[in-house]
């Protein structure tokens, strides 16, 4: 909770006027029982129409002061809480920005969108009830009893039992309540997540025919949020009733007892009015207060959250001081390597890699292949630093990369996914992604050596619209987009994670051609399941099972990798048609 003050420096001065100015209105708000006191007391009573039109003017001075202060108090209080959320919501966002792969994926995505909006949102309706009536309402209660103890001690003693009784009803819900909506914003989390997976995964969901199975399992979950906010709102719902009938019973006491004080003429009529009005206030206070209770209690259930995602670890974006460069760079020392690296995904229980040991020197190409599930996807997410190794090192030019500046290490590095992920927006903008200065000249060869220049000119050049998701677009078309984007990076480094999966193999074999043609001094890695997509490398890498089957060329593998042998065989017919048609191109 202490990391979230500090989105609260900024508005010093707005978080001490929102009380203040709601401080003079309940002072003025406390005169008014005493004006109507004397009304009665000597403007009716001794029939002073005189008294009584200028008691009045009082009372509506008073309405007209207490409206002003009122306003210009809601006017720093709203703008206090819509900063304050504003600012979190956007260091929130940069922080998560700065999660590598490993905490992104302990946390979830659907957590992290109910914490950034609506739980956010909370932490704003808390800040500005509190600011509005955490002081006026206590000053109000405390006031009008002392307001009462100047009229008459023995009628006010009823409102020394009357506050401690309804103080233990308020405090004890709410420290009941406070874990209770907890677990209810964990379950709108959920339903979040569930919501998020059926409308990406519509078109899989309907192919099989499961939108019954999917909105029964969507009924659930929405039935256990309904039970779990309808337990809660029951609980918070006693406070208003329990309240009322103190307070009511309180006043019942307070008439009677104001009734034979008048009898006796120890006070008058106007001052048990004044009473009963002083108590009205404090009933109207403390339901006030009651409902402040429980916004207080979601509140800080909801900061609570937030202030978790803020002790998750980031990386930073200067990791011990380590600087890529001249002073840090080992000139000797192989390009790339892995030193005997192993890596366990969180909660996993066999390593996902083991004991991965190989160099790669400068400009050289590297493939990767394996069977499904051998881990070449995490192999080059640890080459640029998205997981951090469990075991070993990952090295470039000798400085490990745990250990280096993460904006140095991902502006060497030009890295297609194996999902192809656009941005809506324009191609020009998707690509500017890669390189934000890059000139359309350098884009449009990018996209040209990606195969994709003459799609993109008829659909209107790097002006042309892109969906959300770029759905607008097909999946090879997405791909190479993508592979556009990291192109035109001009990287040291650039990672192919099996990002020509959705293309023919013609179109493979010219895009692979025009990367081998631009490569120069880059370092390629190429991720694929295909043989004929590596074999062309410098070095491949296959992996099976997580472990080293083997390093060596195309034709060094056929004779000494059985797993590679394998590899190649189930896929020979097709590999020998390609290799034909490269022959003839």
């Amino acid at each position: 909770m202490k990391r979230l003050l500090r989105f609260f420096r900024d508005y010093k001065k707005e978080i001490v006027l929102a009380p203040t100015f709601k401080l003079l209105e309940a002072v003025f708000e406390l005169f008014v029982p005493l004006v109507m006191a004397a009304i009665i007391d000597r403007g009716i009573a001794e029939a002073d129409r005189g008294l009584i039109g200028r008691m009045s003017l009082v009372l509506v001075v008073l309405a007209a002061i207490g409206l002003t202060v009122s306003v210009t108090a809601q006017f720093f209080a709203a703008k206090a809480a819509v900063g304050v959320s504003a600012k979190m919501r956007q260091a929130l966002f940069e922080h998560i920005q700065g999660f590598d792969f490993t905490h992104i994926d302990e946390a979830g995505t659907s957590a992290m969108i109910t914490r950034m909006t609506s739980d956010v949102n909370q932490v704003q309706s808390g800040v500005n009830m509190v600011l509005r009536l955490f002081l006026r309402s206590p000053i109000i209660v405390f006031g009008a009893m002392i307001m009462a103890f100047t009229i008459d001690v023995k009628s006010a003693l009823v409102f020394v039992v009357a506050i401690p009784v309804l103080a233990v009803v308020v405090f004890g819900i709410m420290w009941i309540t406070m874990p209770l909506y907890k677990k209810v914003q964990k379950a709108l989390e959920q339903v979040l997540r569930l919501t998020r997976e059926n409308l990406t995964g519509v078109r899989v969901i309907r192919a099989f025919c499961e939108e019954d199975a999917e909105t029964v399992k969507f009924e659930e979950h929405t039935e256990k949020l309904a039970g779990l906010q309808t337990f809660v709102g029951k609980i918070s719902a006693i406070m208003n009733p329990i309240t009322f009938i103190i307070v009511n019973v309180a006043t019942i006491v307070l008439i009677y007892t104001g009734a034979i004080q008048v009898n006796v003429g120890t006070i008058t009529q106007g001052e048990v009015i004044a009473i009963v009005n002083y108590m009205s206030q404090i009933l109207v206070e403390l339901v006030k207060f009651a409902n402040l209770m429980i916004t207080i209690t979601k509140a800080l259930a909801c900061a609570d959250r937030v202030a978790d995602v803020f002790e998750i670890p980031g990386t930073d974006v200067q990791r011990l001081g380590m600087i890529y460069g001249e002073t840090t760079v080992q000139r000797e020392a192989p390009f790339v390597a892995f030193d005997h690296v192993s890596y366990r995904y969180p909660g996993a229980g066999d390593e996902t890699l083991k004991d991965i040991h190989f160099n790669v020197q400068k400009g050289e190409t590297v493939g990767i292949i394996g069977s499904t599930g051998s881990g070449k996807t995490t192999l080059v997410q640890l080459l640029a630093g998205l997981y951090p190794v469990t075991e070993g090192t990952v090295s470039v030019s000798g400085v490990d990369v745990n250990e280096m500046d993460t904006q140095t290490l991902r502006n060497m590095i030009g890295m297609v996914p194996q999902k192809a992920v656009l941005f809506e927006g324009t191609i020009e903008s998707n690509l500017a992604f890669g390189k934000e200065d890059a000139t359309q000249e350098e884009m449009w060869m990018a996209l040209e050596r990606a195969q994709i220049k003459s799609v993109i000119e008829e659909k209107g050049g790097l002006r042309a619209r892109v969906a959300q998701n770029g759905k607008n677009l097909s999946g090879g078309q997405r791909q190479r987009v993508t592979i556009a984007r990291a192109l035109v990076r001009n990287p040291e480094i650039l990672i192919l994670d099996d990002s020509a999966s959705a293309l023919d193999y013609a179109t493979e074999a010219a895009l692979r051609r025009a990367i081998q043609e631009y490569e120069g001094s880059t370092t390629t890695f190429i991720v694929s399941q295909r043989a004929s997509s590596v074999r062309h490398a410098d070095k491949i890498l296959v992996l099976d099972d997580g472990e080293l089957a083997g390093v060596g060329t195309h034709d060094e593998l056929l004779v000494n990798c059985p797993v590679y042998q394998e590899i190649y065989e189930s896929q020979y017919s097709v590999e020998e048609s390609v290799e034909k048609g490269d022959r003839k191109s």
